[in-house]
């Protein structure tokens, strides 16, 4: 990626893979490089191309079709190639599973939302209002951070095209997407997969400074989670938050800005559920009393992953540039990141505005 996009050759460059919290872990990553004096400037980010995914041959057929490129003589290789049955040729089609349940991220959002007695309509009007919200932002110029991007034999893409306002009405009417028929979670109220880029420059004050720039914000504190990934796959931010806050010195009160990863309605608000119980905390966070719940006020004012899509490697930076961008409008001063992933694992950052 960094060679692709001309950086010079001398500078060094990986990968960091954590599904959803993806580029979360490079800024992380670039904060502590920076923090270990590794280095002074940093450009962390995540890129998913979801619409071209990488589709394999069946086991049967990759282990064929490397016999073959080792097999010396062509009776080896006639010999291969008669084994060779019809459903060998069946691919291995991309899901977005669980490696340790084999359960699909809906079923999970779907048996949590069940869990924590969220309706299909409460989930209908929070993905309702993510789409409304991204609507206004849109229309109002406060995604100002949108770079187009010509698409090959297509247009230039200059705005999130995923923003789609619907009614109440016409969301009842679809499906259950992954629990039939009695599931809560479709595909209106889930976040949908798309293409999409993002990145960050990280340096330290200092080094920005000195080369003339005016930074956004302070990544103030950070952690990650983990817990049960066959239950509580989605709760990272109920579990990340009060660590997070701690590690601050903050209370949920001293945060003015919001921006939790929205990967389906359902789980958002059982997040919001857990986050508001006393009982979860005490049994299941070895915490006295509950973190208590974001004020929908400051949450996720321009709208979502719900309504601007999900794709796993950008979201991270949306959301910390988002919140940047928020408290520069809003005039707040802290900011709170928070999401869920693959593996049970979660996430969550304090920003603080740099002052203007």
């Amino acid at each position: 990626a960094a060679l692709g996009a001309g950086f010079s050759d001398k500078i060094p460059a990986h990968t960091v893979t954590m599904a959803c919290i993806s580029s979360n872990q490079a800024m992380t990553s670039a904060v502590g490089l920076i923090a270990a004096g590794q280095c002074d400037a940093v450009v962390a980010g995540g890129v998913e191309f979801m619409s071209d995914v990488p589709i394999r041959h069946s086991r049967k057929m990759r282990k064929t079709m490397l016999s073959l490129n080792r097999a010396k003589t062509l009776g080896q290789r006639l010999s291969l190639i008669g084994s060779i049955r019809l459903a060998h040729l069946s691919p291995e089609l991309p899901a977005v599973a669980e490696f340790s349940t084999a359960e699909t991220m809906g079923h999970s959002a779907d048996r949590l939302a069940a869990a924590f007695g969220v309706s299909r309509v409460e989930q209908d009007e929070f993905a309702l209002r993510s789409h409304t919200f991204a609507k206004k932002a849109q229309d109002n110029g406060l995604l100002q951070d949108v770079i187009s991007f010509k698409v090959p034999n297509r247009d230039i893409v200059s705005k999130d095209n995923g923003i789609r306002p619907s009614s109440m009405e016409q969301m009842a009417k679809l499906k259950p997407a992954f629990v039939k028929p009695h599931g809560t979670v479709t595909a209106a109220n889930s976040s949908f997969l798309t293409d999409g880029a993002s990145a960050v420059l990280i340096m330290s004050e200092e080094k920005a400074l000195a080369m003339g720039y005016k930074p956004k914000a302070y990544l103030r504190d950070f952690v990650y989670v983990s817990q049960d990934p066959k239950d509580q796959l989605l709760l990272g931010p109920t579990y990340g938050t009060p660590k997070v806050l701690e590690r601050a010195g903050l209370s949920m009160s001293d945060i003015d800005v919001f921006e939790f990863h929205e990967a389906f309605a359902g789980q958002i608000m059982a997040n919001l559920k857990a986050m508001d119980s006393d009982w979860f905390a005490q049994t299941y966070m070895g915490r006295k009393s509950k973190v208590g719940t974001p004020p929908m006020e400051k949450f996720n004012l321009w709208g979502g992953s719900l309504s601007l899509g999900h794709p796993f490697g950008a979201t991270g930076c949306r959301l910390v540039t988002t919140v940047a961008h928020r408290l520069q409008k809003e005039g707040g001063q802290y900011g709170l990141v928070a999401a869920c992933a693959a593996g049970g694992q979660g996430h969550a950052m304090v920003i603080e505005a740099y002052p203007q």
